[in-house]
């Protein structure tokens, strides 16, 4: 009896480990770690980089995954980054079995729908988008045909090695950490502050979406547009080199405004 009820036993540990799911999908968390930890991050071109409007394909251990397609588009529209350049992480998509990179704002080669719609109040408003004239950018996809693991930005950065050296930083990680420090606190979480130079806000939040100039009052103000309709669009204005307003907005298809909700 004793020796059938042990048998009974192991036979039901091993249905439950057989029929137990494998750990190698991503949490929300994860996801978002990822997409925090690469955004807007900057690296190394360890290889040329073509400019590419679809996908570039990497393996999972950061090598080239379809050399014909890097080839054909290196030969139609040239480089975006050639070996020892500097790069920008501009966006980052976490899907089920795949990563895409968006590197120094993409390639974008038309107006959209969304560059025509104007925002402000009063005799003030600005253009959502800029002009549609190519960005010398490009896009990258790390695939995994099993299924994105539970991996982190800074275990997903050494994959990258091969593509993308981010460990060649040492100028830039110097530069900011001689700022003050509500400065380097803005850039390690991403925002964009008053006083801030561009230089700064392009290590906090990347490349904007659109820019544009005006003069009001003898000032030369700049904006710049960082997201898009239907969400949240943050104006940046400068004087000169230097951040004087940061206004957030929430846009829907139609372009109308509204004001941030205030915390309660």
């Amino acid at each position: 009896m004793t020796t059938r009820r042990a048998v009974s036993v192991a036979a039901l540990a091993l249905l439950l480990a057989a029929s137990a799911p494998a750990r190698n999908k991503l949490t929300p968390e994860e996801r978002i770690e990822i997409m925090r930890g690469l955004t807007a991050e900057f690296a190394t071109a360890k290889i040329g980089l073509p400019r590419s409007k679809k996908s570039l394909p990497l393996t999972a251990d950061g090598k080239i995954g379809d050399r014909e397609k890097w080839d054909e588009a290196a030969r139609e529209f040239g480089p975006a980054a050639r070996s020892g350049d500097l790069v920008q992480i501009t966006k980052v998509e976490v899907d089920d079995d795949q990563i895409k990179l968006e590197i120094n704002g993409g390639l974008r080669t038309g107006r959209k729908w969304y560059e025509r719609i104007e925002m402000g109040a009063g005799n003030r408003t600005t253009p959502i988008g800029q002009s549609g004239s190519p960005t010398l950018g490009t896009l990258l996809v790390v695939e995994f045909p099993e299924g994105v693991p539970p991996v982190k930005a800074g275990e997903l950065k050494k994959m990258l090695r091969p593509v993308l050296d981010f460990e060649k930083r040492s100028a830039t990680e110097n530069y900011v950490e001689n700022l003050p420090e509500p400065i380097q606190a803005a850039i390690r979480e991403k925002r964009i502050i008053e006083g801030m130079d561009k230089e700064q806000v392009l290590l906090a939040a990347g490349r904007p979406r659109g820019k544009s100039r005006e003069t009001v009052d003898g000032l030369e103000l700049e904006d710049w547009i960082y997201g898009l309709p239907p969400g949240k669009i943050t104006f940046v204005t400068f004087n000169g080199s230097k951040v004087v307003k940061v206004k957030e907005s929430y846009a829907g298809l139609g372009g109308s405004t509204a004001e941030p909700l205030t915390p309660r």
